[in-house]
């Protein structure tokens, strides 16, 4: 999984309040790029950018303003992080969507060095394996956990009724009679939660409550989904995947654009080490077998 790619999954859900809109967000920035993923509830955008798409948007939309990429992600990433927290935004930035066709532009303005600063982030719908790796996944996991909890919760309520019952029949007695329990059953307590609680609780309304209370619980199991897929990919061959992993990052320092902007910071490239070998280059030397002739019989 690529760091963009975790990274994002390991972000918690946000949410946004923007005009009429009022939107689920997460966000991961890099120095090599940002991954964003925004629902309504009713469909899920992204957006998942390298440095060579933030240089050629940066240039059409602020002409006036010249920096290398990282620059551009870092400001982006102290505007949204703030949006992102429900704190003050710095800088009086302003966000803005609007909807085109099945894509979502969340709009940004805000300076940069004194000067006005402008982002546009082109969310395409997303794939159908995004949305249960973010989504679906998760929110099953979350169900599973809460339903084991539930089941541990009603086994130390009967635990502490028989605690009770105990102290009870050796003759104890409750100095306050608000304190006093009925016994726990629990049959009797799902079917009253079914009747009075559920049409409470399933309220997902904008999302925002889900946001509120259940941010922790999400990112645990994320981050448990992420170690068994770590586990899982350490159980294959080790020389296949530092092949595999070698050839991918060789591709891409061979692959990486160039910045044409000649006015622009030039970041430093690290240059590449010597090959340094074991030994003196050696080859192979081929025997060179002379064939024996074949004597017959009477020779």
């Amino acid at each position: 999984m690529e760091e963009l790619e975790q990274g994002l999954l390991m972000q918690p859900w946000a949410w946004l309040q923007l005009a009429e809109n009022s939107l689920l967000a997460k966000a991961y920035i890099t120095k090599q790029g940002y991954a964003l993923l925004v629902s309504d509830l009713q469909q899920v955008w992204h957006e998942q950018v390298d440095t060579s798409v933030i240089s050629q948007r940066a240039k059409e939309l602020n002409k006036r303003l010249t920096a290398p990429p990282a620059a551009f992600l870092c400001h982006l990433d102290d505007l949204l992080c703030p949006l992102l927290k429900d704190t003050a935004c710095p800088g009086k930035a302003t966000f803005s969507c609007d909807r085109v066709a099945e894509a979502l532009i969340l709009r940004v303005r805000s300076e940069l060095s004194g000067l006005p600063f402008y982002w546009n982030f082109h969310c395409i719908l997303a794939s159908p394996s995004l949305v249960s790796q973010h989504l679906i996944r998760p929110l099953m996991g979350m169900s599973l956990a809460l339903q084991c909890q539930v089941r541990d919760l009603a086994t130390l309520l009967r635990m502490k009724d028989l605690e009770i019952q105990d102290y009870q029949e050796s003759g104890a007695t409750l100095s306050r009679d608000r304190l006093k329990t009925e016994p726990f059953e629990e049959n009797s307590f799902l079917g009253q939660f079914m009747v009075e609680k559920l049409p409470e609780a399933c309220s997902v309304g904008d999302g925002k409550r889900f946001v509120t209370n259940l941010q922790s619980l999400y990112m645990a199991v994320t981050r448990q989904e992420i170690q068994v897929g770590q586990k899982l990919q350490g159980t294959e061959d080790p020389q296949t995947s530092s092949s595999a992993s070698s050839q991918g990052t060789d591709s891409q320092l061979l692959n990486q654009p160039e910045e044409p902007d000649s006015s622009a910071p030039s970041l430093p490239v690290p240059e590449k080490e010597p090959t340094v070998t074991s030994g003196p280059t050696q080859r192979p030397q081929l025997l060179k077998v002379k064939r024996k002739k074949l004597r017959g019989l009477f020779s």
